[in-house]
């Protein structure tokens, strides 16, 4: 067993991890073309290939690139929401995310507004913000899988590639979770630790909430659901955010979504209608979203953003006198919903 307490390191993964400053990239050994073993580790913020004083590694460096695409490749279907996010811009990288484990940041309120006259000397009301203190766990998204020694020898000695469907289904679970953890949903819809909680776009304390008709609803019609959409935007506008807006629905509206809006036939569809909103960028379906939810989320640093302490990873350690080559997915990427000190919000939660 391998584990960390009261600052020392128990076993041989901890105490490398522990010694090399929680770098993951000892625990990522690669045979080189030389036959020598080698790992890449982070050194003044720039990688370095550095090669081990003894044979540790097991895979080649082509292994490792076989699995890491894919892990990756199965990953990135599963993380929708947390792509649109990231791929707006808003996420915060922290370096080596190992070897933290709470982000501290501040909340803070407006001030007064500013006062008119002729000549400037009048006095204008003293202000300040107010700040609040809040915490943000960052734990590790993890799955564990193996490989024996003799099916890596077997892989090498008949010429065909290792079996990465278990990798695969691992990275897949590790960005389920991920996005399960944005959304507030599954079976850790809220992580808390260190004084702090993780909350998603479903259970956040601060969230605007909205009730919508159900479509199946007697007397429902897609301009209802137009009416109710307006009525989210207002909610958000009312909270001091004005867009740009991404709006997410569960699959079950998909069907009422892309059926026709107008009586004329194929002239637009009902999310042809919400696109035309003010403010609305984007729809898009999100897996893990049940029922009849609607999300109206403010695209802004100040509203949501992921925190990555690490990137979805792989690193590998052996047991059993090297016959088992244990494999473990980690990755730190954590949401970051955000209000003001006041609890204003740029997300509204329809169901």
């Amino acid at each position: 067993m391998d584990f960390l307490l009261n600052g020392q390191a128990h076993g041989d993964v901890a105490g490398t991890l522990l010694k090399n400053n929680f770098d993951v990239g000892v625990l990522r050994p690669f045979i080189g073309v030389d036959g020598h073993s080698y790992v890449t580790i982070n050194q003044n913020g720039a990688p370095k290939v550095v090669r081990l004083a003894h044979n540790a590694a097991t895979l080649r460096k082509d292994e490792w690139i076989l699995l890491d695409q894919a892990i990756v490749r199965a990953a990135r279907p599963r993380l929708k929401a947390v792509a649109d996010i990231r791929g707006a811009g808003l996420q915060f990288v922290i370096p080596n995310g190992m070897s933290k484990t709470v982000l501290d940041t501040e909340t803070e309120s407006d001030i007064n507004e500013a006062t008119v006259s002729m000549d400037g000397l009048r006095e204008s009301t003293g202000d300040r913000p107010v700040f609040n203190l809040t915490h943000l766990p960052l734990p590790i998204i993890h799955k564990d899988f193996s490989f024996s020694a003799r099916q890596i020898a077997v892989s090498r000695n008949g010429g065909s590639p290792l079996d990465t469907s278990t990798a695969e289904k691992a990275g897949r679970r590790v960005a389920e979770m991920a996005e399960q953890m944005l959304l507030g949903v599954g079976d850790i819809s809220s992580y808390a630790f260190g004084g702090g909680t993780i909350q998603g776009f479903t259970n956040f304390s601060s969230r605007n909430t909205k009730s919508l008709t159900a479509p199946t609803a007697s007397g429902w019609t897609a301009a209802t659901l137009v009416t109710q959409v307006l009525d989210m935007r207002k909610k958000a506008q009312d909270d001091y955010h004005f867009g740009p807006y991404m709006l997410y629905n569960s699959k079950d509206w998909d069907v009422y979504f892309d059926a026709d809006y107008s009586t004329a036939k194929g002239d637009n569809t009902l999310r042809d209608r919400l696109l035309k909103i003010g403010g609305i960028s984007g729809i898009q379906t999100l897996d893990y979203l049940t029922g009849w939810a609607i999300i109206l989320v403010q695209m802004s640093p100040d509203v949501v953003r992921i925190v990555v302490g690490m990137e979805i990873t792989t690193v590998q350690w052996e047991s059993q006198g090297g016959m088992k080559q244990n494999f473990k997915v980690m990755a730190i990427m954590v949401p970051q919903l955000r209000a003001d000190y006041n609890g204003n919000c740029g997300i509204v939660h329809g169901s």
